[in-house]
């Protein structure tokens, strides 16, 4: 293939657009991991075979796209260019698309996205009311790109700003409009991402040392698929933000750090490296110049706190995954005790904007004024991955400052089955829970802080009333606990602690002088842990206590969960709403219900493990928990 070079860059990408525009409709497939789990290839494949069989691929070309994020509706399909949403599709639907709407020119209704209020087919993508909000600038190629194509990104723009960055700017103009942007981290610390890069120039003018570009892909929060959806649906954005970030602070060397968990992912940022290298666009001599740089993709091994700064260097380098102390700065001594420059999957994405666009346009985007404080505000957009009980799951991007309302209802469309919204929480395990009163805040990062939770990199996970908040509160500890690295007392001892009370507290043998002392352990922890990890791990069971401290009180002094969540203080019974149909006697597990056709059923107390199958499958709401 024809390596791409500041004369040709412009020749190529049209190219590509002219051999794309002589298709009839272009078949976008959705082949992110959401979508693959439903049987997405085999979508593809059957696609193309139906094309196949009618001598129809001249006309109609089937594209492999990443996620489309609207992960609740996979597999999914649009046709463009008008853009018609095809969702949850099977194989057998495939012929009547091909029959009825590609030669037909019929789109195919029943197998559109229908309304949640109305039940009306939405033809169109950008009429769907999960996608009419979010504003795309990390994941403008979603959907539209094949990820596997170098060319396909080279059509969309890609590219353009390295190219741009080369041959009319300086290195410290770069800095200087990624500086303006006020594109703070998106990995979870919101540090200044042009405060970052100048920092590594002085340490590199400080040591002599040669500086270093890692990219932090070890995204490891439950319930969190933003870093992997953006590597699996756009990686050229990763490693183009890679070299611009490069050329600005003089690096030739630079690493992906990617948890062993996204196979998928790894293997569509390894196609993305060495088509760029093939195509002159990573290696020696970049677009024809004499700019030189270079990415290794590094796997890692699953541990959470590596996706902790100082954690994932010492992995890199072959340790144990543990943080050091925050003294020591990775833009000065990072990687293999070079100046670094460490940004996430998300924050490498949105660089080309920034440079083809200008930081104050950037700027202008989000809450705040950053136009001359880069911790003035929260600019650009944000990527959420929008998890729970909730009707739309999957993954949106959302101009800073948008409020929790619109997210969760305008987007996510609200709580399933009628159910009340009791809570979000966000930023990951280390986040906190916000109750309904805060509905209507602004998400920043500043604002978020202040409530009791953080940004963190995105994790959204939304709970309805049914949710028990020492539960809650208990599973992300339990997860934290097993994570933590162990290194320091605080954190290594403070999550064991806070876990056992917990634990004693959902099987009824707490006390009200245990609530005083989960916040004693807290405010240890935050004092006095060595990373961040440890820091914000009491976040969960802080904001709990502070929103829901009535749960707490309930468990500890009635020995009851409102909630009907702690197995220990709970017992389920049959109403007299029960038609006797006989469905939750045939579903439990341990046989513990009996009753006639027809007739009202009852659980026997001493056979049932609670498992709460027999009220999952009431239809008629005739299960109730105390």
């Amino acid at each position: 293939m024809q390596r791409v070079d500041l004369r040709n860059l412009g020749t190529e990408a049209e190219a590509e657009r002219r051999r794309l525009a002589s298709y009839k409709r272009l078949l976008m497939v959705c082949t992110g991991t959401g979508c693959v789990s439903a049987k997405a290839f085999s979508i593809r494949d059957e696609l193309a075979r139906e094309l196949k069989a009618r001598g129809l691929e001249r006309d109609f070309l089937v594209i492999s796209t990443g996620c489309n994020g609207f992960c609740a509706m996979g597999p999914i399909m649009v046709v463009q260019p008008e853009g018609i949403f095809y969702e949850k599709l099977k194989a057998k639907d495939l012929a009547r698309i091909v029959d009825e709407h590609l030669t037909g020119g019929r789109p195919v209704e029943s197998l559109m996205h229908k309304d949640l209020a109305s039940g009306r087919a939405t033809p169109r993508m950008k009429d769907i009311p999960f996608f009419a909000k979010q504003e795309l600038i990390a994941l403008r190629n979603k959907g539209i790109v094949d990820p596997e194509s170098v060319d396909s990104y080279l059509a969309r723009g890609g590219y353009e700003a390295l190219a741009q960055a080369l041959t009319k700017m300086t290195p410290a103009e770069v800095v200087a409009e990624v500086r303006r942007s006020g594109l703070r981290g998106r990995g979870g610390g919101g540090f200044p991402t042009g405060v970052k890069w100048e920092s590594c120039i002085a340490a590199v003018v400080k040591t002599g040392k040669p500086p270093v570009i890692v990219c932090n892909g070890d995204e490891g929060d439950p319930g969190a698929f933003m870093d992997r959806s953006i590597v699996e649906t756009d990686p050229h954005s990763v490693l183009e933000g890679m070299c611009l970030g490069a050329y600005a602070v003089g690096a030739k060397e630079g690493y992906v750090y990617i948890r062993k968990e996204y196979p998928l992912a790894m293997t569509r940022l390894e196609k993305a490296i060495a088509a760029a290298r093939e195509r002159g666009l990573l290696g020696k001599g970049i677009l024809g110049t004499d700019f030189e740089f270079d990415i290794v993709v590094h796997r890692g091994a699953g541990a959470f706190v590596c996706g902790e700064s100082t954690a994932l260097m010492a992995s890199m380098e072959g340790r144990p995954g543990e943080p050091r102390a925050k003294y020591v700065h990775n833009v000065e001594q990072g990687y293999k005790g070079r100046p670094t420059v460490l940004n996430n999957v998300e924050t490498w994405a949105n660089v080309p904007v920034i440079v083809d666009k200008g930081g104050a346009w950037f700027g202008a985007i989000g809450t705040g004024d950053v136009s001359r404080d880069p911790w003035g505000g929260s600019s650009g957009t944000k990527v959420f991955s929008l998890v729970g009980n909730i009707n739309n799951t999957g993954l949106v991007e959302v101009p800073m400052g948008m409020t929790l309302r619109e997210i969760i209802f305008d987007i996510g469309g609200g709580i399933p089955r009628g159910r009340a919204f009791k809570c979000v929480q966000t930023g990951g395990p280390s986040g906190g829970c916000l109750p309904a009163s805060f509905l209507d805040e602004p998400v920043d990062f500043d604002t978020l802080t202040k409530a009791g939770s953080m940004m963190g990199s995105g994790g959204m996970i939304v709970m309805d009333d049914h949710t028990c908040m020492v539960d809650v509160a208990k599973y992300f500890i339990e997860f934290l606990k097993d994570e933590s690295c162990g290194k320091c007392t605080p954190c290594r001892e403070g999550l064991i602690g806070l876990y056992e009370i917990l634990n004693r507290i959902s099987q009824g043998a707490g006390s009200e002088p245990d609530l005083a002392e989960l916040e004693r352990i807290s405010s240890v922890m935050a004092e006095g842990a060595l990373c961040a990890l440890g820091s914000t791990a009491p976040n969960p069971v802080l904001s709990t206590l502070r929103y829901f401290k009535d749960e707490y009180v309930c468990h500890v002094r009635d020995r009851r969960c409102p909630a009907g969540v702690c197995k220990a203080l709970i017992r389920y019974d049959i109403t007299e709403a029960c038609t006797g149909c006989m469905v939750c006697a045939k579903k439990c597990p341990s046989d513990a219900i009996t009753g006639v056709k027809k007739e009202r059923h009852v659980i026997h107390h001493e056979k049932c493990i609670k498992c709460g199958i027999c009220m999952d499958v009431c239809k008629f709401d005739a299960v109730r928990v105390e």
